[in-house]
């Protein structure tokens, strides 16, 4: 059910759309009368995708890492929906693994993916909002980017560097243009069923608050209020969404 008037007709690109918090986004957004394009790089999803959600109005093949890829990505979402309003930059990825058995490629794909992939997709997104002096960049960080968590060093390096990118972005190109970091805690996703058991998954939620890890659709439904005019004079911050975590 729409709940914000004012992002009916916006131009909104998800990254990491066709799964998990990216996909719930899309999904609240098309509920909200947005025009939502994913990128995303697994494309053998998008048929799925599109077919059990027709308001997705078109899914491009991106590998955020890769400058030619975002770049081309942005032609097409200028042919898809005429430019964009709103850029949830959500791709990314986590290995859990000890630090000192974190090898160096590993370490820069996730670096290149996480945090690279956040700065090039924004300045595309950049390019456009400036000459129409308008524009959303929200960005999905994490609670690892601001307290330590052991085994994700590259995951936590990466998360830090998001929020301050979007701190920066917000100095820059106020007032016209907004920008957050959304910082997720423990959310069931796809991403997170791969690397959990169940036994760790009881362990997790007991150290929440509220006793369970959040649902995709929550992200999504802070994102799309932080997109929307009711949250116009925020910028510049991180929101955890962590059940209580943090407190």
């Amino acid at each position: 059910m729409a709940k914000y008037e004012d992002l009916q007709g916006k131009r909104v690109v998800v990254t990491g759309g066709a799964s998990g918090i990216g996909l719930a986004t899309a999904q609240r957004f098309v509920k909200e009368g947005a025009k939502v394009v994913i990128f995303d790089i697994n494309e053998s999803a998008f048929q799925e995708v599109l077919n059990s959600n027709p308001g997705i109005i078109g899914a491009v093949k991106v590998d955020v890492s890769v400058e030619k890829d975002v770049v081309k990505g942005f032609e097409k979402v200028d042919q898809l929906i005429g430019g964009i309003d709103v850029l949830i930059s959500n791709a990314g990825i986590s290995v859990r693994k000890a630090y000192d058995e974190i090898e160096f490629e590993q370490w820069k794909r996730v670096i290149d993916i996480n945090l690279n992939g956040m700065f090039l997709c924004s300045k595309e997104a950049i390019k456009r909002m400036k000459k129409q002096q308008s524009g959303v960049i929200l960005f999905t960080a994490s609670t690892n980017g601001m307290n330590g968590h052991p085994f994700y060093a590259d995951y936590n390096a990466s998360k830090a560097g998001v929020i301050l990118l979007a701190k920066t972005i917000a100095l820059e190109y106020a007032p016209y243009i907004r920008a957050n970091s959304i910082c997720p805690g423990y959310v069931m996703t796809p991403m997170q069923k791969a690397e959990y058991t169940e036994e760790m998954f009881e362990v997790v939620n007991e150290g929440i608050p509220l006793k369970r890890h959040a649902d995709p659709e929550e992200v999504g439904a802070l994102y799309a209020f932080l997109a929307s005019s009711d949250a116009s004079y925020i910028t510049g911050q991180f929101i955890p969404i962590d059940g209580g975590e943090t407190a």
